[in-house]
């Protein structure tokens, strides 16, 4: 069934993005915002727009039976939910189901069964993968969590099972630390997940965080589209993505992006998502660590690299459609790489809200920007403070890090703080442009700063 006319249930940059490919498509665009967002760019390209509660998401964005009846007054086909808020919540999905709506993104089953971090590593075992052998805490006694870990070895990391987007992990080194972190760690699971649910793992020391984007229809076709390196973070938030990971040789990444598409085969997916693994530099295995069943904020290193529109394709295959091409057709070219400017304070990190005086865009042969700002736009406070992407491509890895580095020589954001800086002085640092860094590369950098 072709859509006429899908509702985008987000907000942002990523609104913006799914509208503009609706709009390719030929299908009708609608957007939801808060009272807050009532001047944002997605509202005002939109088709139409539909106001769905006050500023806090919990009352808006959130709100389920807000959206469901969003959709039905503006008698739309389809939901599309973006990345994060709603986006792997598998009540939302099946409520779409219930109300007549198809849901672009996987089943409601789907989400439940890869959705939970500790679920999701059983069946990557029966799948053939790798994994990090977690240790179960709920339930057990704390004399028997102590002697687990103590034979696992410090450090281990404490991780929720139904958390994500870098929230609900922590690192820990010595036994006293565990049991205090263990309670702080299910209060803020149970606080931002609904789940207090929460495992160990051994912390691999100088890990790589390589993820491998997958797509699937419904007829049973899986094909990669290679893979991403995500290792640049803050607080296991993604800062800097590239694609591919110039660490793997051409069996490795092989072997990694053919075990994703098994995992996708075994569970029967059929969307795009994402499967994320662990690498360890020292002793060049990876892990499996968890599958996203959603489109990723740095899904346009991808894109950049393959020539195709992941949006466009997910849409298809809500609409039943069989994948357009196998593996044989993708073709990867070059190196692609993405920052994410965040509207933050520099030092502390802390949001900057406030109006942005005004705002340039770097343009150029090989530079893309998602975004959704302009002179003028008011960044509010209540939401993710990623305010744009700035995506690159080029011939290879050092092409992309110097015309990454132009881009943001054109950049001009006024008004607010932003992470610009720290982008540019992670381009020139001599461990990042010479591919030798892990997980642990921007808190070490941070801490000299």
């Amino acid at each position: 069934m072709a859509f006429k006319k899908i509702l985008i249930a987000n907000r942002g940059e990523i609104a913006v993005r799914v509208l503009r490919t609706c709009r390719d498509m030929g299908i009708e665009s609608v957007a939801v915002h808060s009272v807050a967002d009532e001047d944002s760019l997605h509202v005002k390209l939109a088709d139409e727009s539909v106001c769905i509660g006050p500023a806090k998401a919990a009352l808006s964005y959130l709100s389920m039976p807000s959206i469901l009846t969003a959709a039905e007054i503006s008698e739309a086909d389809a939901i599309h939910p973006g990345f994060g808020f709603l986006s792997e919540n598998k009540e939302f999905a099946a409520m779409c189901k219930e109300w007549g709506f198809t849901f672009i993104g996987p089943s409601a089953e789907l989400i439940e069964k890869m959705g939970d971090k500790i679920y999701s590593k059983k069946i990557a075992v029966e799948a053939g993968l790798p994994i990090l052998e977690p240790i179960l805490v709920n339930g057990v006694d704390s004399a028997a969590i102590i002697t687990a870990v103590e034979k696992m070895g410090f450090p281990v990391l404490i991780k929720s099972s139904a958390g994500g987007g870098g929230k609900g992990m922590k690192r820990i080194d010595a036994i006293a630390e565990l049991l205090p972190s263990l309670e702080l760690l299910k209060t803020e699971a149970k606080a931002a997940f609904g789940d207090d649910t929460i495992f160990i793992e051994k912390y691999i020391v100088s890990p790589r965080h390589v993820e491998v984007q997958i797509v699937a229809d419904q007829h049973g076709n899986v094909i990669h589209l290679g893979e991403r390196d995500c290792t640049v973070q803050r607080r296991y938030q993604k800062i800097i993505e590239e694609s591919p990971c110039s660490l793997l040789n051409d069996e490795k990444r092989e072997e990694i992006c053919n075990s994703a598409v098994e995992l996708a085969k075994f569970v029967k997916y059929d969307s795009v998502g994402t499967v994320e693994f662990i690498y360890d530099q020292e002793s060049k295995k990876f892990y499996f660590m968890e599958m996203n069943t959603r489109i990723q904020v740095e899904h346009p290193v991808t894109e950049m690299r393959v020539g195709l529109d992941l949006v466009e394709l997910q849409i298809k295959i809500s609409e039943g459609e069989k994948l357009p091409l196998t593996q044989s057709d993708v073709n990867f070219v070059g190196h692609s790489l993405e920052c994410r400017i965040n509207a933050e304070n520099s030092e502390t990190f802390a949001p900057s809200p406030g109006e942005i005086t005004h705002y340039y865009r770097p343009a150029g042969f090989g530079i893309r920007v998602d975004d959704f700002i302009y002179s003028g736009y008011k960044v509010p406070p209540f939401y993710d403070s990623m305010l744009a992407k700035i995506i690159v491509h080029g011939k290879n890895r050092d092409e992309c890090i110097r015309r990454m580095e132009r881009a943001f020589s054109e950049i001009l954001i006024g008004g607010v703080d932003t992470n610009i800086a720290l982008h540019q002085e992670i381009l020139c640092d001599e461990n990042f442009r010479g591919n030798n860094y892990s997980t642990s590369f921007l808190t070490e950098k941070l801490s000299k700063i």
